[in-house]
């Protein structure tokens, strides 16, 4: 009885609905870099640069990046934003609250028998096939066309670094209340990304001089409930409204303290206090954490007297491979299964192959002195697009090989990579994925 849509056609016509009340959208142009006025405050964003090659150089169709200015800049790049990376280290904006804590999404989507459609239909799932101590859920959604979307969320707060998050959705989909809907079908379309799923104490500072994060860029997601898209639109709701009473006062680059105070005076706010204390639950174990959330649901209708915390980093929780044991997964039966490789295929993904890489990495030796000799190169596991191999050469020495052209922006490898060293920023162009109708 529920009404799917696709997420990505409604942002489609939301964005004929602007362009019509007189907003402009540049599609294809990245926000590359924050500019900063001469007081520090934030003046707006310069876009990506055009027609360099792989090696950096400028190339014969050469632009530079376009300026763009604003008394507020509004930054909504989803989560793990990286240009929110930097606003956030550059005006402390995570001074005082817990780490940022995410899970990573995989979706697929499916053409199934016409026998098998019950539009409308929504599972939710949790647990399996993660073990009982790595939190994670997968979801089963009837749209219309005889198509579903499936999918299973993986907690990136995991310790074993052996862990496939792509390996597990791809095992999720052979449990037995699922299968019976997606035998005999067709996948055709794939994608995953990241989710801010720290909640209500893992929120920065919303505001800074000249601006504010929106959205999942901040974490506004309710993940108790698995859901997000009306935080980012209330966020983005209160924002504007804070901006408006700005520029009528004639103001500009100060802190749009309207903002943060209708939040916390907002319904959002409350749902996000009563569930404060799911993910820091369920990470202790789906069992306890089932149990002691219900409590905390059930008893004290989510105004239990305490608030949890989480402790640590995503990245910090992985332990070294020598603790860990190996997990081995089934070889994908190009049915219900499949390779990643195949997967990048259906996401539409496009980078043009001479264009600088726009995954960097801090220092090149870390991969392999320290990832592949300490946790056995996670990167191959956690990246759900293939981007990152272990290759060797004649002399069997390893070296880490980037596949750039695969990814599909997750921003995964952006927020498990141990020791920190990998950096995601936008390509060329805003170029990646190109999702459909999913």
């Amino acid at each position: 009885g529920n009404v799917i849509l696709s997420l990505a056609n409604l942002c489609r016509w939301l964005g004929r609905e602007a362009e019509a009340l007189g907003v402009e959208i540049y599609p294809g142009f990245a926000g590359a870099d924050v500019l900063y006025r001469d007081d520090g405050s934030v003046k707006g964003v310069v876009t990506g640069e055009m027609g360099r090659d792989k090696h950096g150089q400028q190339g014969p169709s050469y632009q530079p990046g376009m300026e763009l200015h604003g008394r507020y800049t509004l930054f909504a790049e989803g989560s793990r934003g990286h240009l929110g990376k930097q606003l956030e280290e550059r005006f402390k904006l995570r001074k005082g609250v817990d780490p940022q804590v995410y899970g990573l999404g995989i979706k697929e989507v499916w053409e199934i028998l016409p026998e098998k459609h019950q539009p409308g239909l929504v599972m939710h799932t949790a647990g399996w096939p993660l073990d009982a101590h790595t939190y994670g859920g997968g979801f089963l959604y009837h749209m219309d066309k005889r198509q579903v979307s499936v999918g299973f969320v993986t907690g990136l707060g995991y310790a074993n670094p052996y862990l496939s998050p792509f390996e597990e959705f791809q095992r999720f989909k052979t449990h037995a209340a699922l299968r019976g809907f997606l035998e005999g079908g067709k996948r055709i379309a794939y994608g995953a990304r990241s989710i801010t799923a720290g909640g209500l104490q893992s929120l920065p500072r919303l505001v800074f001089p000249g601006g504010a994060l929106i959205g999942d860029e901040a974490g506004f997601l309710n993940a108790a409930r698995t859901k997000g898209c009306h935080g980012a639109i209330t966020s983005g709701t209160l924002a504007a409204e804070a901006c408006f009473v700005a520029l009528t006062d004639g103001r500009g680059g100060d802190e749009l303290s309207e903002y943060p105070d209708a939040f916390r005076a907002s319904a959002l706010h409350a749902e996000l206090q009563r569930a404060r204390n799911f993910k820091p639950w369920m990470s202790k174990g789906l069992a306890l954490g089932s149990a002691m959330f219900g409590i905390d649901q059930m008893l004290f209708r989510g105004k239990a007297p305490w608030t949890l915390h989480h402790s640590i980093s995503d990245h910090a929780s992985l332990k070294k491979a020598a603790e860990c044991r190996k997990i081995d997964y089934p070889k994908p039966d190009g049915m219900l299964t499949f390779d990643r490789l195949s997967s990048v295929h259906l996401s539409n993904t496009c980078h043009e192959e001479n264009q600088p890489c726009h995954l960097h990495l801090k220092d090149s030796s870390v991969p392999i002195a320290t990832n592949l000799l300490h946790y056995d190169a996670p990167e191959q596991r956690y990246c759900p697009a293939g981007v990152y191999e272990i290759v060797r050469n004649g002399d069997n020495e390893p070296r880490l090989q980037i596949n750039a052209a695969n990814c599909i922006h997750c921003k995964t490898c952006d927020i498990k990579d141990p020791t920190q060293n990998i950096v995601w920023v936008a390509p060329q162009g805003g170029e990646g994925p190109n999702y459909s109708d999913t």
